[in-house]
C-alpha cells in the first residue's frame, strides 16, 4: 500500500527511522553471510571430506543437513521473529549462526560436521525472515524503499558467486576450515551494528499463542519435501524412500493447510499466500530459482572439469553475472520500480534471463568464454536482477505488520524448495542425457583419449539438455508473473486483489532472497 493510498484512507504514515541506512548495512551484511555460506561450503567440500574421512555416500549430508533445517524451519523462524520482535530474533540468529560456524570449522569427524551444518540451518531460518521483515518496517518511502531493496537484492543475488571466489581463495591458500570461520567476524559486526543501530517500530509484534500443530506439520512436511528431492538426486525418482517422502510431504502439507484454515492464530494465515500478487511472486521466484540453481551447478562443473579452471578462476568467471545482477537490481529495477507496474519488470526480466540461458544451450567442449559464456552470464544477471527486485518488494504487500516475518519466510521457503527441486530435477535430466550419449558413442572410441573425449562430450550434452529445461522453466516464470501479478506502481492506488480486512497502514513490501 502506498503512502498516497494510505493518506487517502486517513491512515497516518509512519515516520522513517533515522538510522535506517546504517541498519541496511548490517542487515545486508547478515544476508551476505547466509548467501555466501550456501556456495562457499561447496567449494571446500572435497578437502573437508578427505580430512574428516566422510564417505562418498555421506558427503551430501554436509549440504543436505543445512538445507533440511533451513527449509523446514523457515516458517517457524518467521513466526518467532513476529512473536519475539525482529531485532531480537535477528541478533540471536546471528549469534547462533556464528557459534554453529565455529563448531563446523573445528569439526573433527563427520557427525560433528553434520550437526554444525544442521545448527547453521536452524539459526539461518531464524535470521533470514527477521532480517527481511526489519527492512519492511524501516523503509516507508517508495523511492527510498526501491533503492534499499535494490542494494539488498544485489548483495543477496551476487553473494552466491562471491562465495565461489572466497571459497576458492580460502580453500586453496589457507584451509577449508576458514570457509566456516569466516562467518564469525561477519556475524559479530552485523550483531553489534544491529544492537546499537536498529530501532524496531513499536506495535508490530504478533503476540498471539504459537500454533504448535501448524509448526509440527509444516516443518515435517517441508523437511520431507526437501529430503525427497535430495534423495531423488542420489537414489533415483523411483526409489521407495523417495516416493514415500513425497507422499508423506503431500499428506503433511495438506493437513497443514486444513489446520491453518481452522485455528484461531495460524502459523501461516492463508490470506498471505492466496492473494494473487503474492501467490504469483512465490511461484515465479521458486521457478526462477530452479533454473538458477541448475545453472550454477552445471557451469561450475563445466568450467572446472571440461575447461580445467581452478576453483578461484571459476569464481572469477562468474563475476559478469554478479555485475549483471547488481546493474539489473540497482540501476534498472530501482529506477523503474516506482514508474512501471511490477509485472512489466518481472516478465521481461525473466525472459531476458531465459535468453541468456538459451545461449548456453550452444555449449560445446571448445566453446569460447568471451564469445558465449560472457554474454550469456551478463544477460542472465541483468534479467534476474531486474525481475527479482520488484518480485521481492511485492512479497508482503498488503500484509499486516504482525505477519511480515511469516510472509517473508514464505519467499525464503519457495526459494529453498526451488533450489532443492532445481538441483535434483536438472541433475537427473543431465545424468540421463550424459549416460545415453556415452552409450551411443563409446563403441566407436578405440583409444583411451577418444574415450575420455566421448565422456567429456557426454557431460556437455547432459548440461545442455538440462539447460533447455531451465529455459522453459524461466519462460513459465515470466508467464506466471505477467498473468498473476496485477499490482500497480508502488506509489499508485491500492492494488487489485489485495487482502480485504488487512491493516492498511502497511505500505511496505519485504525483500527476500
Amino acid at each position: 500500500m502506498s503512502e498516497t493510498a494510505s493518506k487517502a484512507l486517513g491512515t497516518p504514515a509512519a515516520s522513517p527511522d533515522a538510522g535506517r541506512w546504517k541498519a541496511l548495512v548490517f542487515i545486508a551484511l547478515a544476508q551476505l553471510m547466509v548467501v555466501l555460506d550456501a556456495t562457499i561450503v561447496n567449494i571446500a567440500l572435497p578437502s573437508a571430506q578427505q580430512d574428516l574421512g566422510i564417505s562418498d555416500g555421506n558427503r551430501q549430508w554436509v549440504v543436505t543437513a543445512y538445507a533440511l533445517a533451513f527449509g523446514g524451519l523457515l516458517l517457524f523462524g518467521g513466526r518467532i521473529a513476529d512473536l519475539w520482535g525482529r531485532k531480537r530474533a535477528f541478533v540471536v540468529g546471528l549469534g547462533g549462526f556464528a557459534a554453529a560456524s565455529a563448531l563446523g570449522g573445528a569439526a573433527t569427524n563427520e557427525a560433528m560436521m553434520f550437526g554444525a551444518r544442521a545448527l547453521q540451518g536452524v539459526f539461518g531460518a531464524l535470521l533470514a525472515p527477521a532480517a527481511l521483515s526489519l527492512l519492511a518496517v524501516m523503509f516507508t518511502d517508495a523511492k527510498e524503499r526501491a533503492k534499499a531493496f535494490g542494494i539488498y537484492g544485489a548483495i543477496a543475488g551476487g553473494g552466491g558467486a562471491v562465495g565461489l571466489i572466497l571459497g576458492g581463495f580460502l580453500t586453496e591458500y589457507l584451509d577449508w576450515r576458514w570457509t566456516f570461520f569466516v562467518n564469525i567476524p561477519f556475524a559479530i559486526v552485523a550483531a553489534a551494528g544491529a544492537y546499537f543501530v536498529i530501532r524496531e517500530p513499536e506495535g508490530g509484534r504478533n503476540r498471539s499463542s504459537l500454533d504448535i500443530p501448524g509448526v509440527i506439520l509444516s516443518t515435517l512436511g517441508l523437511v520431507a519435501l526437501v529430503y525427497g528431492f535430495t534423495r531423488a538426486e542420489s537414489d533415483g525418482w523411483s526409489d521407495s524412500v523417495t516416493v514415500g517422502m513425497f507422499v508423506a510431504s503431500a499428506v503433511l502439507l495438506l493437513a497443514f493447510v486444513i489446520v491453518e484454515s481452522k485455528v484461531k492464530a495460524p502459523l501461516l494465515p492463508l490470506r498471505v499466500v492466496t492473494e494473487r500478487n503474492r501467490g504469483g511472486v512465490y511461484l515465479s521466484l521458486g521457478l526462477a530459482i530452479i533454473a538458477m540453481f541448475g545453472l550454477f551447478l552445471f557451469l561450475t562443473y563445466y568450467l572446472q572439469i571440461v575447461k580445467g579452471y581452478s576453483p578461484v578462476k571459476t569464481g572469477f568467471a562468474f563475476l559478469p553475472m554478479i555485475a549483471g545482477m547488481i546493474t539489473g537490481s540497482t540501476q534498472i529495477g530501482t529506477r523503474l520500480m516506482t514508474r512501471v507496474a511490477p509485472r512489466l519488470l518481472m516478465g521481461p526480466g525473466f525472459l531476458v534471463a531465459a535468453l541468456g540461458m538459451l545461449l548456453l544451450t550452444q555449449l560445446e567442449i571448445g566453446s569460447s568464454y568471451a564469445a558465449l559464456l560472457l554474454p550469456a552470464m551478463l544477460l542472465l544477471g541483468l534479467g534476474m536482477g531486474t525481475a527479482f527486485m520488484p518480485a521481492m518488494s511485492l512479497a508482503t504487500q498488503g500484509v499486516e505488520p504482525r505477519d511480515s516475518g511469516v510472509a517473508s519466510a514464505m519467499v525464503n521457503t519457495s526459494q529453498q524448495v526451488g533450489g532443492a527441486i532445481g538441483t535434483a530435477l536438472l541433475n537427473t535430466i543431465a545424468a540421463s542425457a550424459t549416460t545415453s550419449y556415452i552409450a551411443d558413442h563409446i563403441v566407436g572410441a578405440t583409444s583411451r583419449s577418444q574415450q575420455q573425449l566421448v565422456q567429456l562430450e557426454g557431460m556437455v550434452e547432459g548440461y545442455t539438455s538440462a539447460i533447455w529445461f531451465a529455459v522453459g522453466i524461466l519462460v513459465v516464470a515470466a508467464a506466471i508473473a505477467l498473468t498473476f501479478v496485477n499490482a500497480g506502481r508502488p506509489d499508485s492506488s491500492p492494488v487489485t486483489g489485495s487482502d480485504s480486512g488487512v491493516d492498511d497502514e502497511v505500505q511496505i513490501p519485504v525483500v527476500a532472497h
